[in-house]
């Protein structure tokens, strides 16, 4: 069984199990693994630890019985393994940020989420630990045609206006063109959550309409990591791939107008395989001493 698959049937394990006791090693053993081996493979996928995981899911499971309405919070509470109500909602404001009984008396309504899709990633081992495979490469300077716009990663919309501002941009380029396409972040404040994006393909077009713009994107020195399957997470990946990488590699990231870069193989197909550029700085090798 693969990486990928020995994690998705653990999603489904405990959210089967989440009001049973639930360990490192009692998930671990499901899959014949070491409880060691296995919790440096879930953080590496998950971007988090086996525990805040499943305290989160648990937390998730609670709306359902909150807002059923047929249990005290203290059964709830018992039933998800918190041993107290005070433990249950000291936790629930903590994910959610208000009590679990604003839920009870209608005040709020929260709607529980599926169980998170596993990202297809290869993985390596780096310095005792488990990352999201990288290569460290430049970025070779290009000229990049396409269409600039606004996005915010704390809202699920981003993925759709991605594909809709490739779309806008292919009804403006001849049908024949094919190879690759970029999806270029730059963050528009220190910590925010919006980014400028340019979506494009590397082509000399002119297209004279409104946000449409051809740059040239500088060499930059990056680690690349390479993913399949649906439009990334990005906010994900600067949380969890992205920030692990910094931690266990001991890189830094460059000082750079571009955050990420996410490079397609065929700008016709945004469910395929594709790579994430991610700038640091390059550190001096003995021959620039």
């Amino acid at each position: 069984m693969d990486h990928n698959k020995v994690i998705e049937c653990a999603l489904i394990h405990i959210e089967d199990h989440l009001q049973q006791s639930l360990t490192v090693e009692s998930v671990a053993s499901t899959f014949n693994m070491s409880k060691y081996y296995f919790h440096r493979l879930f953080s590496a996928m998950m971007g988090c630890s086996l525990n805040q995981y499943i305290l989160s899911r648990r937390l998730n499971a609670s709306l359902t019985f909150i807002q059923n309405k047929n249990s005290s919070l203290t059964d709830i509470a018992y039933q998800l393994g918190f041993g107290t109500q005070a433990s249950f909602t000291r936790a629930f404001k903590r994910q959610y940020g208000v009590a679990p009984s604003s839920l009870k008396t209608g005040l709020t309504t929260i709607s529980p989420v599926p169980i998170p899709t596993v990202v297809k990633r290869p993985i390596k081992n780096i310095n005792g630990d488990i990352v999201t495979d990288f290569t460290l490469t430049e970025f070779k300077e290009t000229r990049i045609s396409g269409i600039a716009f606004e996005v915010d990663l704390a809202h699920d919309d981003y993925k759709e206006k991605i594909r809709a501002h490739s779309e806008m941009l292919l009804s403006h380029i001849d049908e024949t063109i094919n190879g690759p396409c970029y999806v270029i972040y730059s963050n528009c404040q220190p910590d925010s959550t919006r980014f400028k994006v340019l979506f494009g393909i590397p082509s000399s077009i002119e297209i004279d309409k409104p946000y449409f713009f051809t740059v040239d994107v500088p060499q930059i020195f990056c680690a690349r990591f390479n993913y399949c399957g649906e439009i990334l997470d990005i906010g994900d990946v600067l949380k969890s791939d992205y920030a692990r990488f910094l931690k266990i590699s001991r890189q830094e990231t460059a000082e750079t107008d571009i955050e990420l870069i996410q490079a397609f193989d065929d700008v016709h197909h945004l469910d395929s395989t594709y790579h994430i550029y991610a700038p640091i700085k390059k550190l001096p090798t003995d021959s620039d001493l």
